[in-house]
């Protein structure tokens, strides 16, 4: 089954919110992209960051036309050792579990021992996998299966430019 990533820019007091679809883990390109404008989105407060995103990213998953099991996110599902649910957690059950959520982070959170480092490429620097409804060793593996010969997978950096309004160029997409 197919796989949506996710994120949010955010510029003043709007922000955009950016989807695409893969079908295949290894696929360079998205069989589906959406981007959704929402001119308000509610402050950052800090230790609460998914009351600002979360709402976001279901209002652009809500467009999403193939069916998905997975929704992977830049950000952590859990936040500690002890499965503090950051916003892959929430998201998990916003969406009521249908799909597993995997978490991408590009900087360690704490010291991250609660993630699963995974090396792309030729860098040195790891990404910070977690996940909830999915083995976090399988969630892992996919993210390290993604096409793309360095660090940030190929979707995930299509994504990042879709929601700042610089969308790749890219023949049927």
């Amino acid at each position: 089954m197919a796989f949506a990533v996710v994120d949010v820019d955010y510029t003043g007091p709007g922000a955009t919110a950016a989807c695409v679809v893969g079908d295949r883990w290894s696929d360079p390109a998205p069989i589906e992209t959406h981007t959704l404008v929402l001119t308000e989105v509610a402050p950052y407060v800090a230790g609460r960051f998914f009351e600002r995103e979360l709402p976001c990213i279901v209002a652009v998953l809500s467009r999403v036309v193939t069916p998905i099991d997975t929704v992977v996110i830049d950000g952590y599902v859990v936040l500690d050792t002890e499965g503090t649910g950051g916003l892959g957690a929430h998201l998990h059950a916003a969406l009521g579990g249908r799909c597993a959520v995997i978490g991408v982070a590009k900087t360690a959170f704490g010291d991250a021992s609660f993630a699963t480092p995974v090396l792309r490429g030729t860098s040195r620097r790891a990404l910070y996998v977690t996940a909830a409804g999915i083995d976090v060793g399988v969630a892992a593996q996919r993210i390290t299966a993604m096409h793309g010969p360095h660090r940030i997978p190929t979707l995930l950096g299509w994504v990042d430019r879709l929601a700042a309004g610089d969308p790749p160029a890219w023949p049927g997409c």
